[in-house]
């Protein structure tokens, strides 16, 4: 069955131009024009992947990131003409997962396109075979225990005082991946390779980001943080 993409820029020249070539790799392509419509596609048609221009009229892209990140998590592309700091930070707040600049190689978005839907497989694939019964019940728990805190890789469920924490999948992946070396200082471009899982063309950045946000949600304190501890110019270790 094609994977599903919906391709949302109100530059109709450039919409077709992506639309026909993600068609030709494979893909069903849904387009449109506009943020109110392209919210209610998003929404009704539960796309594999979504192309998102920043401007657009109604709703711009940064808006329709954030609504869509509290229904789904669905892997968001998205593109803009103005190529400046401030904006890649933004949309990678609001829940972006990676972000191209206009004007862009057709080559390298189908590159990065093909990489984030690799990883949504392997990401249900592990989703499925936790859902199956397990053959050995009598293998401990592989539950990874940090005080109060609770990382249970199997159910995709982490606890803080027996709470259950709501974590994107991205916080998860990169909770579960340093949680997992323990004492280790962790280079952003090692997180990068290993929790995005393909090369990353954009701004590393975003580990800091998304750290912000882990912190938020697992620290006491996350303006001083205990576990995710950063290492000044190398990176980050969970302390556990």
């Amino acid at each position: 069955m094609a994977e599903r993409i919906l391709v949302v820029d109100d530059e109709i020249a450039l919409q077709e131009t992506l639309a026909y070539n993600l068609r030709k790799q494979g893909y069903e392509v849904e387009t449109s024009g506009d943020g109110p419509t392209a919210l209610e596609m998003a929404q009704r048609l539960k796309p594999d992947l979504i192309l998102l221009d920043v401007m657009l009229p109604g709703i711009d892209g940064f808006e329709i990131c954030r609504i869509l990140r509290q229904e789904m998590n669905t892997p968001v592309l998205m593109l803009t003409a103005r190529d400046n700091e401030i904006d890649r930070v933004v949309g990678l707040e609001v829940g972006a997962d990676d972000y191209m600049t206009k004007p862009f190689s057709m080559r390298e978005l189908i590159a990065r396109v093909k990489a984030m839907l690799r990883r949504v497989r392997l990401i249900r694939d592990e989703m499925q075979s936790a859902a199956q019964p397990q053959i050995a019940p009598e293998i401990p728990s592989a539950t990874i225990l940090s005080g109060n805190l609770a990382i249970d890789p199997v159910r995709r469920e982490v606890r803080v005082n027996e709470h259950v924490l709501a974590l994107k999948p991205k916080e998860f992946e990169l909770l579960i991946f340093i949680s997992r070396h323990k004492g280790q200082v962790l280079s952003r471009e090692t997180i990068l390779q290993e929790v995005w899982g393909w090369n990353f063309f954009g701004d590393s950045r975003t580990v800091d980001v998304h750290m912000r946000w882990l912190r938020e949600k697992i620290e006491e304190d996350p303006s001083h943080p205990i576990r995710i501890v950063t290492v000044r110019g190398a990176g980050y270790r969970f302390e556990g």
